[in-house]
């Protein structure tokens, strides 16, 4: 599966490609951090970094883009703009027919580094070292974009099983209730 990781931000959007193979093996494709001035209009921004992101897609071809969920933030603006950063990626990927997921960031933590309040130093060494790349990714925001991208290859798989079970027990549970609407139905006569 090829999957594209963005940490996303108006300042700075991480963002990557990754391919795993059998088992849990992972390799990186790309990696880049898209930088927009502070100073620039907001839309302007926004533009900048959905036309990266779509140049990486089309270019790339993932099949599904993880993106980090905002969670929470002391700073509203900055929450606001990576927000906004997310969902324009989103967006581009939606018109591709991509699949989309949100991750947080414990769960992208917990799944490179088996502990979802891992600091960034830790998950920048377990990428590194998942990845068997030579030199860490930097920025951070880069080692983000990777760590999301494989938190995906690894949690993808299970995501979709448990979501075929769900609609099997759900497709069930109508059938049973269709069958009890029936038999009411029939001794109401």
């Amino acid at each position: 599966m090829r999957v594209m990781g963005v940490d996303p931000g108006l300042t700075r959007c991480g963002i990557s490609m990754v391919e795993s193979g059998p088992g849990r093996r992972v390799s990186a494709l790309a990696v880049d951090v898209v930088r927009t001035p502070q100073d620039l209009e907001l839309a302007h921004r926004l533009l900048r970094v959905s036309d990266v992101a779509e140049e990486w897609m089309d270019t790339h071809r993932p099949e599904a883009v993880a993106i980090e969920r905002v969670f929470a933030q002391h700073n509203v603006r900055t929450a606001m703009g990576t927000a906004q950063a997310g969902g324009v990626i989103a967006l581009a990927a939606a018109r591709r027919g991509i699949k989309v997921a949100f991750h947080t960031p414990s769960e992208v933590k917990a799944a490179v580094t088996g502990s979802g309040t891992a600091g960034k130093a830790q998950v920048t060494a377990m990428v590194t070292r998942i990845l068997g790349l030579q030199v860490a990714p930097k920025p951070a925001d880069a080692a983000d974009a990777l760590a999301l991208a494989i938190c995906h290859c690894w949690r993808a798989p299970l995501l979709e099983r448990m979501a075929e079970a769900q609609a099997r027990a759900d497709a069930a549970r109508q059938r049973y209730e269709q069958r009890l609407a029936e038999q009411r139905k029939a001794v109401r006569g």
